[in-house]
């Protein structure tokens, strides 16, 4: 297995199913976008434990699904500890009516696509986000 992914799991019980599979879908969209790939570290948790980074590093007392920290110095070269929180996704999938799994890959591709300068902060930033993600959810085998 690729070491330069690892998941961690901070107070929830999901596993992912097939690991290696998500490993090489990310690698593959890194590569195609001609990113070095040092480092990514997915933290898969908690709202609770969302929350408390939310408020401790960005001072934001509201829960979010994604925080995406840049570890890298290099342009062009991933290196990040995301965090994930389970609770979030699994409630936008459900109020979306999406598959819990293909929310949670959308999440994941989502801090990706801002550390290769993808932002969303602008309806027009939003949509062409959204449309980077479909195109990459397309590109994994469901």
């Amino acid at each position: 297995m690729n070491r330069s992914i690892e998941f961690f799991y901070e107070e929830i019980d999901y596993r992912f199913k097939n690991p290696i599979k998500s490993i090489e879908w990310i690698v593959s969209i890194i590569q195609s976008e001609e990113y070095q790939l040092q480092h990514i570290n997915y933290i898969l948790c908690s709202d609770s434990y969302l929350l408390s980074l939310n408020s401790k590093y960005l001072n934001h007392d509201t829960y979010t699904d994604i925080i995406t920290f840049n570890q890298s110095d290099h342009p062009n070269t991933i290196e990040t500890d995301i965090y994930i929180s389970v609770d979030r996704v699994s409630e936008n999938a459900e109020s979306n009516g999406e598959d819990f799994e293909k929310e949670l890959h959308r999440v994941m591709i989502h801090g990706i696509l801002h550390l290769m300068g993808f932002d969303d902060k602008t309806p027009e930033q939003k949509s062409l986000m959204r449309k980077k993600e479909d195109t990459c959810l397309s590109l994994h085998n469901w």
